[in-house]
C-alpha cells in the first residue's frame, strides 16, 4: 500500500492532527505595502474552509523563515499560537522587500517488517538510513510545502524572490506588492527549479464570510510555468497550486504545493 499525501494535507497535518484536506493553509499580513523608516506588520496563520477565517486550526510554524531585503534573516516577534490561529510580528527595518515564508518537507514511507505493515515519517536527510533493517515493499514520497507572501517598506526590491531549487516556487514577473484592481499581473511556478507547466493556479479572494459568492478562479501555466490574473477586484487574495508525481521503481514520488497571499489595491 502506497502512503501518499497531498502537501496542503501534510500542512494540515502539521497545523492539527484531525484537519482534513479541504482545509487551506494560508499567512496573511495586516498590510503589504508601508512607508516610513521603519515599520511593524502583523501576520496571522490558519487552517480553514474560507480563506482567512480563523475558525478551524492554527498553523504551526517549525518552518517559518523571514528575510529581508539584503537577504539577511529577521527574528518574527510575539510569535504565539491560539486555538484557530497563530500570530506574530516583524520589525521592518530595512528600505525594500521583504519575504515571510513558512516552509515544510521531508519523506513519507510505508514498508513491511515482519509481514506488518509499517510507516515512517522524517527529513530527506534520514531517508532511507532511518528505516529499520529488513524492511520490504519500500515505497516513499518525498513532500514539500510552501506558504508565503511578501511586504515591502517603500521601494518595491527583488533580491528576495531568489528561489532554491526545491519544492514549487514563485517567480514574481509582477511585484507581488504592486497590485491593482483591474490590471493582470503574472508570476511563474517552477518545481525543483524547472518551469511547472499545466498546472492549475487556484484564486481565492477574502472576505467570503460577507457574500454569497465564492468568486473562485483557476487559471492555468503555461509551458514555461507563466500564468496571468486580472483582479477582479481590491481585496486580500489566496493563491495555490501543486503537482503530485508518482513513485517509478526506486525513485522517491514527490508531493509539493505552493500557497501565496497577496494584498490587490484600488
Amino acid at each position: 500500500m502506497k502512503k501518499t499525501i497531498t502537501l496542503l494535507a501534510f500542512a494540515a497535518a502539521l497545523a492539527a492532527p484531525m484537519a482534513a484536506q479541504a482545509h487551506r493553509a494560508w499567512m496573511a499580513p495586516t498590510s503589504t505595502s508601508l512607508s516610513g523608516n521603519d515599520a511593524w506588520v502583523g501576520f496571522d496563520a490558519g487552517m480553514s474552509n474560507g480563506v482567512f477565517i480563523p475558525d478551524h486550526a492554527a498553523m504551526r510554524m517549525g518552518g517559518l523563515v523571514v528575510t529581508a531585503p539584503d537577504g539577511s534573516t529577521v527574528q518574527p516577534e510575539h510569535l504565539m499560537q491560539g486555538q484557530y490561529r497563530t500570530t506574530f510580528d516583524v520589525h521592518l527595518t530595512q528600505n525594500g522587500t521583504y519575504k515571510v515564508a513558512n516552509v515544510m518537507g521531508g519523506v513519507m514511507a510505508s514498508y513491511k517488517l515482519d509481514g506488518e505493515q509499517k510507516r515512517w515519517r522524517g527529513s530527506a536527510a534520514e531517508y532511507p538510513a532511518a528505516l529499520p533493517a529488513g524492511a520490504t515493499e519500500v515505497q516513499a514520497t518525498r513532500t514539500a510545502s510552501r506558504i508565503e507572501t511578501f511586504v515591502t517598506l517603500n521601494n518595491p526590491t527583488e533580491t528576495v524572490f531568489k528561489t532554491t531549487g526545491e519544492g514549487l516556487e514563485l517567480i514574481p514577473v509582477t511585484h507581488p506588492n504592486d497590485l491593482v484592481a483591474g490590471e493582470a499581473a503574472t508570476f511563474k511556478l517552477v518545481k525543483d527549479g524547472q518551469p511547472a507547466a499545466d498546472l492549475d493556479v487556484t484564486i481565492a479572494r477574502g472576505g467570503l464570510r460577507y457574500r454569497d459568492n465564492p468568486e473562485e478562479m483557476t487559471v492555468k501555466t503555461g509551458a514555461d510555468g507563466a500564468f496571468t490574473v486580472t483582479w477582479p477586484e481590491a481585496g486580500m487574495y489566496w493563491l495555490n497550486a501543486s503537482v503530485r508525481a508518482p513513485a517509478q521503481g526506486e525513485a522517491l514520488g514527490s508531493n509539493a504545493s505552493y500557497v501565496a497571499v497577496m494584498e490587490v489595491l484600488p
